[in-house]
């Protein structure tokens, strides 16, 4: 075999592993947010995050953010750099009085939708 084709063979085997390399998905930039959430219903209200880009929730884990009437509560969590995050909140056992996109995510909203890029939201009031 000629050193010229080893040669060959080695950067074939070089460029293939840069490749490989190159195409690793790196982990996104972690950016942190806090949501602050107002509950201005007169019964206790139930809040659940929910990325728009990935397969999660927050808190997660069947738990869910409580809020007692005339509670106002800082949630603050950690989140992809651009990550779309909606709220979804409801009045304690009764899923049918909703903001946001409810329950499940299961409903479409206007401007209950944040990008993860740090810092905090605006005040976030669930009024009756």
């Amino acid at each position: 075999m000629s050193s010229l084709s080893t040669g060959m063979r080695r950067a074939a085997a070089l460029f293939l592993l840069a490749g490989t390399v190159a195409a690793s998905v790196l982990p996104a930039a972690a950016a942190d947010v806090t949501f602050m959430m107002r509950n201005s219903h007169p019964n206790a209200v139930e809040v659940e995050l929910y990325s728009q880009d990935r397969n999660h929730v927050w808190p997660g884990g069947n738990e869910v953010y409580y809020l007692d009437d005339g509670e106002t509560k800082e949630i603050p969590l950690s989140c992809s750099e651009g990550e779309q995050i909606c709220y979804g909140a409801w009045v304690s056992g009764d899923k049918g009085t909703y903001w946001g996109t409810g329950p499940e995510n299961a409903e479409t909203c206007e401007d209950c939708c944040y990008t993860c890029t740090g810092g905090e939201t605006e005040e976030i009031n669930l009024v009756p």
